[in-house]
């Protein structure tokens, strides 16, 4: 999903096909291009929560993104084999003032620590179900039947912390150049996403790439 193409009533794909696409990073040695398969930022950005000798990876999706929910079992299964020194954090983008609400549930569910038993549900119930997740009404009785509790989920999505992980989301977002999601940023230097690399696999290798040129101090 791009910056200017997005709307909660309609989540159509703008880079259709990219999973179908083949995967040109397979062969061993893969060294990717910088301006074809990821961009060097012009400024240092943030590298938060990795401590000294890790490298730091951003996922940055929305959970009205179509290309995400499609990504986000390819990103955990590489998330869940990434090397101990490398430190993986999500970033719920907020392109506009619509994906504000859906910026909050993820950040709720992480002070809850239900991120790993409600994520992919949220992206199901959005777009498969079309439930209107961004409005209350809806989405605390959902919540529920997510077995949470309806009023500490409610309480932590007013909270003043998440307010603050928002701001913070849409800073992140502009330090990295976000142009559109799902997207990696990493170790501060580097930002990746699909409309680059032509495809989430050649993303994820180029990742791979870019961690290790990043422990060699290259």
């Amino acid at each position: 999903m791009k910056r200017r193409e997005f709307t909660l009533a309609a989540t159509l794909p703008a880079w259709a096909g990219l999973m179908a696409l083949p995967a040109a990073a397979q062969t061993a040695g893969f060294v990717p291009k910088e301006g074809k398969d990821y961009k060097t930022l012009k400024q240092r950005a943030p590298v938060e929560g990795a401590q000294a000798g890790q490298v730091g990876v951003i996922e940055f999706f929305s959970y009205g993104c179509s290309h995400c929910k499609d990504f986000e079992p390819m990103f955990e299964k590489w998330k869940a084999a990434a090397p101990k020194d490398v430190f993986v954090q999500r970033v719920h983008v907020g392109f506009s003032k619509a994906f504000e609400p859906l910026q909050r549930i993820y950040y709720a569910l992480e002070a809850m620590g239900a991120v790993d038993a409600v994520h992919m549900k949220v992206f199901t119930a959005l777009q498969n179900e079309r439930k209107r997740l961004d409005q209350e009404n809806v989405l605390l009785p959902w919540i529920a039947e997510q077995g949470l509790d309806r009023e500490k989920f409610a309480a932590a999505y007013k909270s003043f912390g998440v307010a603050s992980k928002v701001r913070r989301a849409l800073q992140l977002q502009e330090d990295y150049q976000v142009e559109g999601t799902p997207a990696l940023g990493i170790a501060g230097r580097y930002y990746t996403d699909p409309s680059l690399t032509s495809g989430f696999e050649r993303m994820l290798q180029t990742a791979d790439a870019l961690i290790a040129k990043e422990r060699k101090g290259a």
